[in-house]
């Protein structure tokens, strides 16, 4: 007879699951279409947008929802978190640590909330001070004007 194990499985464990509703892999999308026109098409921008990519092929990190990578010089200046207001602190803490630890090159983290329509932008050397805004200094794009 089969008995279901009681241990949860490891990919599920909080920081390894998949969290995809409809809502925020939307956002992820439109995000992604938007830059990857300017990057691939256009080519007006020079970082490539990458959805749930790992910062370190050669070692486990955490994986944001969208980066953007310069390849030229192998860095992640900006990164963006898509949330619901009560994952909000938890991505923002993220945003602060990927950028304040400073092994990844990130110069700009973005953190939106798809419930209320709030962008959050984190900087390095902002000391742990976010701005409202989607407005990307090293892009100089509004982020939301693909939303």
């Amino acid at each position: 007879m089969y008995f279901p194990s009681t241990n949860p499985l490891s990919s599920v464990h909080e920081d390894q699951g998949v969290w995809a509703p409809v809502d925020h892999q939307r956002v992820i999308a439109k995000l992604m279409m938007g830059l990857g026109v300017l990057f691939h098409r256009e080519k007006t921008i020079h970082l490539e947008p990458l959805p749930e990519t790992m910062l370190d092929e050669g070692k486990a990190s955490l994986v944001p929802d969208l980066l953007l990578r310069d390849n030229e010089t192998a860095q992640t200046p900006i990164i963006i978190e898509v949330c619901h207001t009560n994952g909000l602190q938890g991505d923002l803490h993220k945003v602060f640590q990927l950028i304040d630890q400073g092994f990844y090159g990130i110069r700009e983290g973005f953190i939106y909330d798809y419930r209320t329509g709030q962008w959050f932008r984190y900087r390095k050397g902002d000391g742990g001070l976010t701005e409202n805004s989607s407005f990307s200094e090293i892009l100089q794009l509004d982020l939301n004007s693909f939303l």
